[in-house]
């Protein structure tokens, strides 16, 4: 068997994937419920599933994977299988969504969609491990990679609720915090399960350098990322001062607004 090591450049890479993850998550969140208050909530549901999709799952997992290395191994990655896993990613996280935002059930809409939306994780992470190219044969531990499945879909149905009932900041915060703790926990057993040992060839594997795809793939989310940060601070500001003005606002009796009536003018007394 060949060694891994999943932390070959000591802790950064993990405390950054746990920092994509968090920013990604609190960015969905937000986004959720600007879409449960919007007229036309396809849009703000997008913005969700790319920031969760793409920076809270696929950024984190491959951030993480910057780190990881087979001892006396050279590793590539697929460039089209990695921007698959990509897509999967932020299309399992819209489907999720969609269900659960749109659907009037919640005890059905909810599990329906952690369950679609946990796989679809669970599919990215291990199409991502797919697409390493190296003279390496990569086996997994069933009981292991049964774990992580488990774990991306408790992870992905706890998100979903907390995009349904959470509102204020400190409390998406919070959960935001919680939910990068269970996606960096899912990928890191997912990694827990796998074992390699040597292939019977030499030959140079195809594919890109890690850093030479890794690198740009995720800087373009990450400026998404910071386009969604503006966006969702832009729409946190406006909501702010709606809630402040309608707060300004003088109350109307309801008798007079019933009847159509309005309230006395007080004039100005003549000189």
């Amino acid at each position: 068997m060949l060694q891994l090591d999943h932390f070959n450049h000591g802790w950064l890479t993990p405390a950054l994937a746990y920092l994509m993850s968090v920013i990604g998550s609190v960015l969905a969140l937000r986004c959720a419920f600007h879409a449960r208050s919007a007229r036309w909530p396809g849009g703000w549901l997008i913005a969700a599933a790319v920031a969760l999709g793409g920076a809270g799952i696929w950024v984190m997992h491959f951030t993480a994977m910057l780190g990881f290395s087979i001892v006396g191994v050279t590793i590539h990655y697929d460039m089209m299988m990695t921007l698959l896993s990509a897509a999967i990613a932020i299309v399992v996280v819209w489907v999720g969504l969609s269900i659960v935002v749109r659907g009037r059930r919640e005890i059905l809409a909810l599990p329906i969609g952690g369950a679609i939306t946990g796989l679809g994780v669970a599919s990215m992470h291990y199409l991502g491990m797919h697409a390493m190219r190296s003279e390496a044969v990569v086996h997994y531990r069933p009981a292991l990679v049964a774990l992580s499945i488990v774990i991306a879909v408790v992870a992905a149905t706890a998100a979903l609720w907390f995009m349904l009932h959470l509102r204020g900041f400190p409390a998406t915060l919070g959960a935001a915090l919680i939910m990068g703790l269970a996606v960096c926990g899912m990928h890191y057993t997912g990694m827990a399960s796998m074992q390699a040992e040597h292939g019977h060839h030499d030959t140079m594997p195809g594919g890109s350098d890690a850093m030479q795809l890794l690198t740009p793939l995720i800087v373009i989310v990450t400026l998404v990322t910071m386009m969604l940060i503006v966006l969702v601070g832009l729409a946190e500001i406006d909501s702010a001062e709606r809630i402040s003005a309608d707060r300004r606002r003088p109350a109307v009796d309801p008798g007079l607004a019933d009847s159509g009536r309005q309230w006395p003018r007080q004039d100005v007394p003549r000189r």
